[in-house]
């Protein structure tokens, strides 16, 4: 019985890992692929609209594993687990309610006609996927086991879920600040601000997950 335990042990925490990795590596392999696959190098306003590139498939699919591993998550409480699965549902809807296809991108690779609310739709999923992600690292992830010590590795840990969690509410906040300000839009777009905070807010999702797999500060 303690060598399954051990066996389910290091399974779930496999799994975290490799939801970190698919999120750390989302936007590096959607711009990559787009060069690769497609022969353009222009990048997108955001990694929302890779949804309409080459790699579009591969952006949805990384969607819907997230997804499938959040709907099946288990936190130490009820409500960690509801986050969860809103979160998926999130995700989910991210996926499968694009955003709207930029007009000037030259990697445009399929085409498709939109209504207007979906953009809303996308938009607001996106945000809450975000904060989800946040939550994960500055709430979910800190919590520990009041019946044991906290190790050294557990408190390192936990520096590096607040660090994560920081940097995307920070990306959150700037991305909301760069489409509601008048003027930012014109002026900053062509250095694709949107694109480069999602991606550091990726990346920060990835670490955090990947720390809770524990695949660096593990415990003895």
């Amino acid at each position: 019985m303690q060598t399954n335990n051990n066996a389910f042990v290091i399974s779930y925490l496999n799994l975290r890992i490799a939801l970190g990795f698919v999120g750390f590596f989302l936007p590096i392999i959607l711009v990559l692929g787009t060069w690769g696959f497609a022969d353009c190098i222009q990048l997108q306003p955001s990694i929302s609209h890779y949804y309409y590139t080459i790699m579009g498939n591969y952006f949805v699919g990384s969607l819907c594993a997230v997804a499938m591993f959040l709907f099946f998550y288990k936190g130490f409480e009820k409500i960690d687990s509801i986050v969860a699965n809103f979160a998926a549902i999130f995700a989910l809807l991210v996926a499968f309610f694009p955003t709207d296809p930029s007009t000037i991108s030259t990697c445009t690779f399929i085409s498709t006609s939109r209504i207007g609310s979906v953009n809303y739709i996308h938009y607001a999923a996106a945000g809450l996927l975000f904060s989800s992600f946040a939550y994960f690292s500055l709430v979910l992830f800190t919590k520990t086991d009041p019946t044991k010590m906290m190790t050294h590795q557990k408190k390192m840990r936990n520096n590096v879920y607040k660090t994560c969690g920081i940097i995307i509410l920070m990306c959150i906040l700037l991305i909301a600040i760069y489409n509601f300000v008048p003027g930012l839009v014109s002026k900053f777009s062509a250095y694709t601000p949107t694109l480069v905070l999602e991606s550091l807010a990726l990346f920060a999702f990835g670490i955090s997950w990947i720390a809770k797999g524990e695949m660096f500060l593990k415990d003895n």
